[in-house]
């Protein structure tokens, strides 16, 4: 065997080994896979993280200003954060595009950190041997060209950000959730004030958001508007849908239908046999046909399971995200998108879905997971499926990530793959 090969099996060891960190052996893992190993892609991740921090200490600290008009405290008395993941996506893209711009760049230039490697050299002000002056003038104008992308990619990532974290404060407070709203007052403030009210909070934060959403879109091109309302109006259709499905699994479970102020016990669906209201699941749920015309996919993939819904439900959301860095004049690979389609609606299988599998069924909230324990013909059989059915998108997802080039795409496959704990669903012990 060759060294390569003894050392892709050590990384696959170690790459499944719990006690390692995620993250780590999520970089072992996607080597064990592809036999790469970028450091590059490392130092480049270092650098969005940097960005992000940037972006999400102003969005904070904007909110801040606000609570504490709004609560009537000292401007620095308040601290604030939202606990979210929507933000992958967007810095993958932000990864993928500086990535671009580094491999376009000469003469050790980096338009990322806006930096000349070596001020006397190729980029100097003297040709090399055998060079012209033009030459030279044209290659530092074409880099400084890339670094005014590179600060245009970070300027449309912050406002990309704070589109998404507006949309889901949004949703957030229609379900009543406000668990992901970190408020913290200090102790002096604190023992003078009344208490902050979770959904007050909430109102605030997204209020300050959408207000800041809507001054962007008058900066950008009405394409980057279109996008985004595009891809909220698909999504809230499939929201509109909810009490249907639930409507349908219940019946599927044999159970009571849901409580009439729901407005799930439609005639159609209440009156339906068990088998009847299953049959409905698979045709309706697990293999219903793509609306959108306007989807990232190849007509083989729309035969995946499940994905006209949790595109319908996900993943139309990051295509809207994309079609906005398009909107915008940014070049986004089709490769590029499928790869960030595809992760994410296998993260939301994966990971979400799996760790509300208990939290779903009691709450009679359809999922692929909750389907695929009322199709399949024992635990077991549904456990196999959901992993069959989470395969089939992080494979493609792997694939494109890395026909895009992406590595840090292709590494985050890997983090959500071995984040998921799939231990707990039935069946799952054989």
């Amino acid at each position: 065997m060759t060294d390569v090969g003894v050392v892709s099996r050590l990384a696959r060891w170690a790459a499944d080994r719990r006690w390692l960190p995620d993250a780590q052996r999520a970089v072992l893992g996607y080597y064990a896979e592809t036999g790469t190993f970028d450091y590059r892609a490392l130092a480049l991740k270092s650098q969005v993280d940097d960005v992000m921090d940037e972006v999400l200490a102003e969005l904070y600290e904007a909110v801040e200003t606000e609570l504490a008009r709004e609560f009537d405290l000292p401007a620095d008395a308040v601290s604030f954060a939202y606990e979210t993941k929507l933000t992958l996506p967007a810095e993958l893209t932000l990864g993928y595009l500086f990535r671009r711009y580094r491999s376009r760049a000469t003469g050790g230039y980096d338009p990322v950190a806006d930096e000349l490697a070596g001020r006397d050299g190729v980029l100097g002000t003297f040709p090399g041997v055998g060079g012209r002056r033009d030459e030279t003038a044209h290659r530092q104008r074409a880099n400084r060209e890339l670094a005014a992308e590179a600060s245009r990619a970070r300027e449309m990532t912050a406002f990309v950000v704070w589109a998404l974290l507006d949309g889901d404060m949004r949703d957030a407070i229609n379900d009543d959730e406000f668990e992901d709203f970190v408020v913290d007052v200090d102790a002096d403030a604190r023992a003078t004030s009344t208490e902050l009210a979770p959904r007050r909070v909430a109102r605030v934060a997204q209020s300050r958001l959408q207000s800041r959403v809507e001054a962007g879109f008058d900066d950008h091109p009405d394409a980057v508007r279109a996008a985004y309302d595009h891809a909220v109006e698909v999504s809230e259709a499939h929201q509109a849908e909810d009490d249907r499905f639930r409507g349908l699994m219940a019946a599927a479970a044999d159970d009571a239908p849901v409580a009439d102020e729901t407005d799930a016990a439609e005639s159609d669906v209440a009156d339906r046999s068990p088998e009847a209201a299953r049959d409905a699941i698979e045709g309706e749920y697990k293999y219903r046909q793509m609306a959108d015309d306007g989807h990232p996919f190849t007509d083989d993939e729309l035969d995946l399971p499940y994905l006209t819904t949790q595109y319908d439900r996900v993943g139309v959301i990051y295509h809207g995200m994309l079609e906005m860095y398009r909107g915008a004049g940014f070049e986004i690979e089709p490769a590029f998108e499928r790869s960030i389609v595809f992760a994410i609606i296998g993260a939301q299988v994966w990971l979400d879905d799996v760790d509300d599998y208990h939290d779903d069924v009691a709450d009679g909230q359809l999922t692929p997971v909750t389907a695929e324990y009322l199709l399949a013909d024992s635990e077991r059989a549904a456990f196999e499926s959901i992993v069959e059915v989470a395969e089939a998108y992080f494979d493609p997802a792997r694939a494109y990530a890395e026909a895009a080039d992406s590595t840090l795409t292709g590494i985050a496959v890997e983090y959500i793959l071995r984040s998921g704990d799939v231990s707990d669903l039935p069946g799952a012990d054989g």
